[in-house]
């Protein structure tokens, strides 16, 4: 037989002798960071009803090294020694009584739990029609008898060693996985909390609901609360560009700037965005940048006074369903240190709604740019009575129940009293 492949996954075959398979043995290992003990130290089952075929495959394992080897004479037997322990590779013979090799692959391969078992089959058969039946049932690869040792030893230990390399990805997503998970709690704990949104609204004869979505693999939009005197609030919505780790540290960063920058320039939208600018810019690295919106709702005089730094437009439904948009003018923060930001004055009349909302939000319900959008969404929610709850309804529709990017919907309402 020629070097060609007759595995599933294209394995070659070996060269021969002792040398070859020295250089079989090692050559992966290096390279791919597998250390020799833990391809040693994996379990193998050995499949086979005649016990010279076993004697001789765990005699050539045994003299490889190999320190875990368990044997079983039929297909029923080997079902239940894995049942009772999944091993690391079966070595399973296909001609046996009872229940032969290709229903023990099909069994195997129909429970989750050995989906992905590698499964070396021993075959005398030779015609492809054969090995294509065992392909189809579910076998790795195959090695054909009479065994020959060098041949054997290279591809258990291929597969071995595939086991531990996809064992230890697994373990590595696990931990990414959960380490994200703890960073978007962190993150999700930077957000007002249900009671701080109620007083602060409150004050200013409102109310105040917010729908806001992290992403799986953390992303960098952030909203908050500034406390003024009087009946005012301020509120802000930042959204740091990409995902991701970076994406979420610097929206901490930018969260801590505008906690200490708040008691100071919160009641100037625009101070608030220059000085924010001016101090992002020395610590975001080059290219990394947010955009923003920053506004005071003021509860007396019926009016939002905002800034942007490029943020999506604040939008204004009054009651007798006219609309407004105010401005995205300005540069995103971290651009240009020295950028003075103009702050612009909407109206908020009694029973009003000002929506402020990421750029996600948008990208989401006007998908395809048919034009409808988040303004035509808000009217018909409004003018049907169902308000917020219609619109993250339609949000999470278009967006799906896992969204892949971040996005936030705050939701202001001023009381029809004032």
């Amino acid at each position: 037989m020629t070097e060609q492949d007759i595995s599933g996954y294209g394995r070659p075959r070996c060269p021969e002798g002792p040398e070859a398979e020295l250089q079989i043995s090692h050559a992966r290992l290096p390279g791919s960071q597998v250390q020799e003990s833990q391809i040693l130290d994996c379990p193998i089952l050995v499949v086979d009803d005649t016990a010279f075929n076993r004697t001789m495959i765990g005699t050539f394992l045994a003299e490889a090294g190999f320190r875990r080897i368990s044997f079983a004479t039929n297909g029923m037997e080997a079902l239940a020694m894995i049942g009772a322990g999944v091993p690391d590779l079966l070595i399973l013979d296909i001609m046996m009584p009872g229940i032969d090799g290709y229903e023990v692959c099909r069994r195997l391969r129909a429970m989750p739990e050995t989906a992905d078992l590698p499964i070396l089959v021993q075959t005398a058969l030779s015609s492809g029609e054969d090995r294509n039946r065992a392909f189809a049932a579910g076998t790795t690869d195959l090695v054909a008898k009479p065994l020959e040792r060098t041949e054997l030893l290279a591809r258990v230990r291929i597969h071995l060693e595939d086991r531990v390399l996809i064992r230890r990805l697994q373990s590595y997503r696990a931990r990414v996985e959960a380490e994200l998970s703890i960073a978007r709690s962190m993150q999700e704990h930077l957000l007002p909390t249900p009671a701080q949104c109620t007083a602060a609204a409150a004050a200013a004869g409102c109310t105040l609901r917010a729908h806001s979505a992290i992403s799986p693999h953390l992303g960098g939009d952030l909203w908050g609360l500034l406390p003024l005197q009087g009946r005012r609030f301020g509120v802000y919505l930042l959204n740091v560009a990409g995902q991701g780790v970076s994406a979420a540290l610097n929206a901490f960063r930018l969260h801590t700037l505008l906690q200490e920058l708040g008691p100071l320039h919160g009641e100037d939208a625009a101070a608030l965005l220059s000085t924010l600018n001016d101090r992002a810019a020395g610590l975001l690295a080059a290219g990394e940048t947010a955009t923003m919106t920053y506004g005071v709702v003021d509860g007396e005089l019926g009016r939002f006074t905002h800034a942007s730094a490029e943020g999506a437009p604040p939008m204004i439904l009054r009651g007798d369903g006219g609309s407004e948009f105010g401005a995205a003018a300005g540069l995103a923060i971290g651009i240009a240190p020295g950028t003075r930001y103009r702050a612009q004055v909407m109206e908020l009349p009694p029973g009003a709604v000002l929506a402020l909302y990421s750029v996600a939000v948008l990208e989401a319900l006007d998908a395809g740019g048919t034009g409808i959008g988040l303004g035509w969404m808000i009217a018909r929610a409004v003018a049907e009575g169902d308000g917020f709850e219609a619109v993250v309804r339609s949000l999470c529709f278009a967006l799906g129940q896992v969204s892949g990017d971040d996005h936030t919907l705050l939701w202001i309402e001023r009381g029809t009293g004032e």
